[in-house]
């Protein structure tokens, strides 16, 4: 039995999100489909962090076990099988202690603004466009506030499977690269949607129709209809997974 990583990049335009699910287009039911036709056997993989519908990934990682051959060109053999919205940048056999999900020890992501006033072309399944007034010292505040272990409970869907709504936020920060606006975030583990109300909220800040006071309340576990609209899929990126 040989334990296999996969690191992964996607665009998830085209995917009903990362979990396999019947009659539905998956990041992971691709991945399996090509899988058991190179290594012809059926494989399970886990996944570092699920991503839904529309979300991208630059640095996902998958895991598996598997009783076939694996061969130094495995990435290569998937990607020639494989659907040319998912990219196999690395397969290495390692340790067979090594779970994608389990052996994580922070996952880090990305949101992407265009932030003018005409829409592109170019970034229209890739970045939110933003054609309103962004103050980015008013969006670098409330990331300023994010590091540390806070109550995300208004940053969820009200109907959930968490049962742990306490987060230990790493880094976070908002940058600008001409039009686009990137916000970083790293942290333990995320809860389902929290970058991307996240995001929301504090472009409500950044628009003036929230206070930085206002943002920093919602940390201490308030509801999540305090909290600001979720920003849609296109914008996010899973950038990275870290491990020990």
């Amino acid at each position: 039995m040989t334990t296999v990583r996969l690191d992964i990049e996607y665009d998830g335009s085209g995917f009903r999100g990362w979990a396999a699910q019947p009659g539905l287009r998956t990041v992971q039911g691709e991945l399996e489909a090509a899988l058991a036709v190179v290594l012809r056997e059926p494989v399970q993989l886990t996944v570092a962090g699920r991503t839904d519908a529309g979300v991208h990934a630059l640095g996902q990682v998958a895991s598996f076990a598997t009783d076939a051959e694996v061969r130094e060109d495995l990435a290569r053999r998937l990607n020639g099988v494989g659907p040319d919205d998912i990219a196999i940048t690395a397969a290495t056999a390692v340790d067979d202690s090594f779970d994608a999900r389990r052996s994580a020890r922070s996952r880090s992501y990305l949101y992407r603004v265009l932030a003018r006033s005409a829409p592109s072309p170019f970034e229209r399944n890739s970045a939110l466009w933003w054609p309103h007034r962004i103050d980015l010292e008013a969006l670098e505040a409330c990331a300023t506030a994010l590091p540390g272990t806070h109550d995300f409970t208004a940053f969820t869907p009200t109907q959930t499977d968490h049962v742990r709504f306490e987060r230990d936020i790493l880094t976070a920060s908002w940058g600008r690269d001409g039009d686009i606006l990137a916000f970083r975030i790293t942290a333990d583990a995320f809860m389902r949607n929290m970058v991307r109300v996240l995001v929301g909220t504090m472009l409500e800040v950044g628009n003036d129709r929230r206070t930085l006071s206002s943002f920093k309340q919602l940390l201490a576990g308030a509801p999540r209809d305090a909290a600001g609209d979720t920003a849609p899929p296109h914008g996010l990126y899973l950038e990275s997974v870290a491990y020990a």
